[in-house]
Parts: C-alpha cells; sequence; structure tokens
C-alpha cells in the first residue's frame, strides 16, 4: 500500500507533463530528428545503438527505451513523457524499498522516498524526454543496491555477479553512475555496519565487521567496470567534441565553479527557486568572495559530520555519498558549456535526503516530540514541494516558454538566447529571432563555424549587411586555409545580395587564393563573368565547379553559359546533368534566373 501511495502521488503531481511538447534541445537529436529511434524498435535500431557515440554517449538501453517508445506512441510527446514519469515513480519505490531493507526504518524511509519523488530538483530529468537515459540508469542503479543487499546478507558468486550485472546495465543507460562502487563503500560504513568504524549493522543477518582492505577488494570487479566505462565515456564525448579545452574553461575556474557549484546544490535542496535547464559557466568570471563563502559552508558541513561521525555515522554517510556522487559531473573535467545542471542531482539528492531526515527525526525524539506531529510536518513539506513542482513543470510545456523563463532566471546565458533563437527562427518570427542571436554575439566567444552559420541565418532573412559582419568576425580568427575560403566566399555571396559586384568579385578571387577548389567561389566568379558577357571565362568557371563537387545549380548554370555561347549540344548535356541530379528542377531553374537577373 505505501508503494501504491507513492506511485499515485508521482503520477499526480506530475500530470501537467501529458500537456508538454518536446523541446529543441536534446530532443531532436534523441528523438524526433533521429530517423534510428523513430523507426521503433528493429535489430538494426539494437545493433546502431550498441555502436554509435551519437550524442556524445555510450548508452545503448537508452537508446533502445526511446525506440520502444516510439514503437508504442510514435511522436506523440504525451506517450514518451508518460513512460518517464512512470519510471521516476518506479525509482521512488526503489528507494523506498531500498533504504527500509538497509536501514530498517519504514516511515523514514517512506518521507525520503516521498520528498526524491516530488523534488523540484528532479523535474527536469523527468520532464524532459531526452534525459530517459538519467531515470534509467537510476531504476538499474537501485536494484543493484537492492542486490547488493541480498549479497550482503548471504554472500555468494552468483549474488555478486547479480550485482555486477545490474550495475553494467545502469552504466548502458548513463554513466553518472559511475561512482557506485565507492558509493557501496559508503553503505559499508553505514548502514550495513561492515567496517570497524561502524556500530552494529541495521541490516538483517549481516556478515560481522570486515577489515576495510577486503571490502576494497571487494570492489575492485566493479571499480574496474567504472573505469572501463570513463574511457568508453571520455571517447564518446571527444567523439562529440562535448570535452571543453583548458584554452575554454582553465583548470582554476573549473575548480572555482566546482566549489560554487556544490554549495549551490547544497541550496537548491532546500531553497529550490529559480531551477533552470542551463546554468552557463562564467569563465574566469566567478566572483571571489562567492568562491570562498561556498568552500566555507562545505568545509563547515564536512567538519560537522566528521566530528559527530560516531553519535550519527548517517550524517558523514549522506555528505560523502552527496560529494561522491556529483563527482563525474562537477566539472573538473568540463563536458558541455554548463556550470551545472539540475538533472546531476538525481543520484546525490538521495545523500542529503538522508543525513537531513534521519537528523531532524532524531532530533525531534530527543526532545521528546510526537510523531504525529512529524507526521504533520512531513506532510507539509511534501505539499509544498509538490506545488513547487507541479509549477516548475509548466516551465518545460515548450520550447518557447522554457527558454524565455531561463532568461528570465539566469544572467548572461547564451545558450538559452540561442536555443529560443532556434525556436522563433522555426516558426518564422524572423525578426525576434534575430534579436537574440545578436545578443549571443555579445555574451560568448563563439568560433568560426558558428558565426558563419549566424551569417548565413542572416543572410537568408534579407540581412546581408549583417551577414559579413559575422563572416568577417570570424575571418579574423581563422587561420585555416580551407575556412577561410568558406568564409571569403561567403562575403562574396553577400556582396552579391547587396549588388556590390566589385566588393563580391574580390571576395570571391581572395577565397580562391586561400584555396583554388572553392567550389561557391568558382561559382561565384562564373557569374560574375557570365553577367558582364564573359562567357567563356564563366564555363572555364562552371566546368571546375562541377569537376569537383557536381550539383544540379552548378550544371544548370554551365548549360546557360553554353547556350549563351552557341554550343547547343553542350548545354543539352549540362542540363540533362542539371535534370537527373535535382530533386526539383523548376526550382533549379528558378535559381540560376534569380542569380543572373540584374
Amino acid at each position: 500500500m505505501l508503494s501504491l501511495a507513492l506511485v499515485l502521488l508521482t503520477v499526480v503531481v506530475y500530470l501537467p507533463v501529458r500537456d508538454n511538447a518536446f523541446i529543441n534541445f536534446d530532443d531532436k537529436q534523441y528523438i524526433t530528428d533521429n530517423v534510428q529511434i523513430r523507426s521503433g524498435l528493429s535489430w538494426d535500431t539494437t545493433e546502431w545503438a550498441f555502436t554509435t557515440y551519437d550524442a556524445a554517449n555510450w548508452h545503448p538501453l537508452t537508446w533502445l527505451s526511446h525506440a520502444l517508445d516510439c514503437q508504442l506512441f510514435g511522436l506523440n510527446p504525451a506517450g514518451h513523457h508518460f513512460m518517464s514519469v512512470l519510471l521516476h515513480a518506479l525509482n521512488a519505490v526503489l528507494l523506498f524499498l531500498v533504504l527500509q531493507s538497509l536501514t530498517g526504518f519504514s516511515w523514514r524511509s517512506l518521507i525520503l522516498a516521498a520528498l526524491f519523488a516530488v523534488h523540484p530538483l528532479n523535474v527536469e530529468s523527468v520532464a524532459w524526454a531526452a534525459e530517459r537515459k538519467t531515470l534509467l540508469s537510476m531504476t538499474f542503479f537501485l536494484l543493484a543496491v537492492w542486490a547488493y543487499c541480498s549479497y550482503v546478507r548471504r554472500p555468494s558468486l552468483a549474488r555478486y555477479l547479480g550485482v555486477t550485472a545490474l550495475f553494467v546495465l545502469a552504466l548502458m543507460s548513463k554513466p553518472q553512475v559511475i561512482t557506485f562502487p565507492i558509493l557501496l563503500l559508503l553503505l559499508d560504513y553505514w548502514p550495513l555496519g561492515r567496517t570497524r568504524f561502524t556500530t552494529e549493522s541495521n541490516l538483517a543477518g549481516a556478515l560481522p565487521a570486515k577489515k576495510s582492505p577486503w571490502l576494497f577488494v571487494e570492489k575492485v570487479p566493479l571499480l574496474a567496470l567504472s573505469a572501463a566505462s570513463a574511457v568508453i565515456t571520455l571517447r564518446a564525448q571527444s567523439a562529440g567534441h562535448a570535452v571543453r579545452t583548458v584554452i575554454e574553461y582553465s583548470l582554476g575556474s573549473r575548480i572555482e565553479t566546482a566549489i560554487v557549484s556544490y554549495a549551490s546544490y547544497v541550496r537548491d535542496v532546500f531553497l529550490p527557486q529559480s531551477l533552470a535547464p542551463i546554468y552557463p559557466h562564467a569563465d574566469g568570471l566567478v566572483e571571489t568572495w562567492k568562491v570562498l563563502l561556498s568552500a566555507a559552508i562545505l568545509l563547515t558541513i564536512s567538519a560537522l559530520a566528521i566530528i559527530g561521525r560516531k553519535r550519527a555515522p548517517y550524517l558523514l554517510f549522506g555528505w560523502l555519498w552527496f560529494l561522491g556522487a556529483l563527482v563525474p559531473m562537477i566539472g573538473l573535467i568540463q563536458v558541455g558549456v554548463q556550470a551545472r545542471a539540475d538533472r546531476y542531482m538525481y543520484v546525490a539528492l538521495i545523500g542529503i535526503l538522508v543525513a537531513t531526515i534521519w537528523g531532524v527525526v532524531e532530533s525531534l525524539a530527543r526532545y521528546k516530540v510526537s510523531p504525529a506531529w512529524v507526521g504533520a510536518l512531513s506532510g507539509l513539506i511534501v505539499l509544498a514541494l509538490s506545488i513547487t513542482t507541479f509549477r516548475q513543470i509548466g516551465h518545460w510545456r515548450d520550447s518557447e516558454t522554457l527558454w524565455n523563463y531561463t532568461l528570465a532566471v539566469t544572467e548572461s546565458n547564451f545558450m538559452a538566447e540561442d536555443n529560443l533563437a532556434q525556436e522563433l527562427a522555426t516558426q518564422g518570427r524572423t525578426k525576434e529571432a534575430l534579436v537574440h542571436f545578436h545578443n549571443i554575439l555579445k555574451l560568448h566567444d563563439w568560433q568560426p563555424p558558428e558565426l558563419i552559420a549566424f551569417g548565413m541565418y542572416e543572410q537568408r532573412q534579407g540581412y546581408a549587411a549583417d551577414a559579413i559582419a559575422q563572416y568577417l568576425r570570424a575571418l579574423h580568427s581563422t587561420t585555416d586555409a580551407k575556412t577561410r575560403a568558406v568564409e571569403l566566399s561567403n562575403i562574396g555571396s553577400a556582396y552579391m545580395d547587396l549588388k556590390d559586384v566589385e566588393h563580391a568579385r574580390q571576395s570571391f578571387y581572395q577565397a580562391l587564393q586561400s584555396d583554388p577548389e572553392n567550389v561557391p567561389a568558382l561559382i561565384g566568379t562564373g557569374l560574375i563573368a557570365q553577367k558582364s558577357g564573359n562567357v567563356d571565362l564563366a564555363i572555364r568557371q562552371y566546368t571546375k565547379a562541377v569537376s569537383i563537387k557536381p550539383s544540379d545549380l552548378g550544371y544548370a548554370l554551365l548549360g546557360r553559359a553554353f547556350e549563351q555561347s552557341g554550343r547547343v549540344s553542350d548545354a543539352n548535356a549540362a542540363y540533362d546533368q542539371a535534370q537527373r541530379l535535382s530533386p526539383n528542377i523548376d526550382n533549379t531553374r528558378a535559381a540560376v534566373n534569380h542569380f543572373l537577373a540584374d
């Protein structure tokens, strides 16, 4: 009955997700634009899931989970979200049962599981479809902990292999649980009492305390799996260009950010306000007072936990669980551009809750506070968190709502500006999108490929002069010859849109000096030659362009040039090639007419 109550609580609080759409941050890559996933479960999808580093991760079980959702619900987001809610509810139930088994305290375990189920920090993991990996990994993680309880009661190779298998499944969902062997050592300390540093175990049937070296040796195979997962994860993230360099984020900055992030996570547990999907990394801009204050808070809590370890070992256990679970995601190895993320707290939150609930309940018991009052207080806290979570889910209703909210609760958030700009652009709201694109350029030192992409968008929307500014900004920070040629040819194209033929000619020829095989520059110089009456030069440029990269537009322009020079058979042959390559020859002809118009 208690487990059913947890499920009902979770489902009721998360009911608003049924109206939420997919968002334009990872959901496209994971679901809506992923051909493999959209095709549903199949042998091809399974093979792909186990071999791909797509999304800068190796998590085959997560891919298969998304494929199953597509098999069942297609691209109806309500089905995908509801499956995530059910997984979160299952995790709350598993957490309750595991804690009950470990500690022997039913009501404390129930209160903790209820707080976990409705805590606003977990909204990101549940309401964001692409974060299925966090939920799925936690499911196998909790099952592995439960299996470890069984192993501790009655050690055997079969039970140990069961723990190992479940740990592997957790890693194959998301490597966030890479610290699992270390967390098991914490469980050995409390509540299992398997070390010589702790009191008698709460776990019925547990063996007497063992020497610490044996407990470590016992975890060596699991540590080997963690090491293997770390290697695979770094390889996947490097392949996906997710690992940021020392140049982008200095070591000192990463250490400062980690200290402030740890303290921020503690604050967010007890005061979950202004939660956002992205907290921007302020490289070198973290105020010194924030770092010092955060370090003082962390050191004070650590000291209190150590001092009180004999009387209240759960305090040290919970604090070390929180610190240890976050190590892979705290940013010492910077992955992505965020300083921290709510989803990283999904496992770490357990430690803070254990320390808090056990500490508060035992303190109230010493003061002989009635259990009824404790229950009433717990109910009020669960209700308050449920209301906050209910509201937080609404911020994830759709992309525009999410990013407007994020900009309102964070500062200098270039990723939120970027995602909002892309969403507005998708809706055809060009002027509004450009405002946010320009905000992005002020907030972040973008690399040439991104600047080129911004410029191309502005050029497509008819803002050729603004596009040239982006191309020039990219050009000034580029040394690679081929990339410079791309930027110069784009500048030439924008000048053509402005009818500034002379500057266009100079840009195209500079592009060819940098890379003689730059196809857009060859076509650009051909267009200028053809429009000025130098058809022979145009034919030479177009011919070279299609020999490097055949295209319908290149052959159609070549055909028109041949036609102008009276070479009818050559013109027909070029038009035939254009017809063969073009998905829509009428559009290709219209493009030729547009380019050659005065």
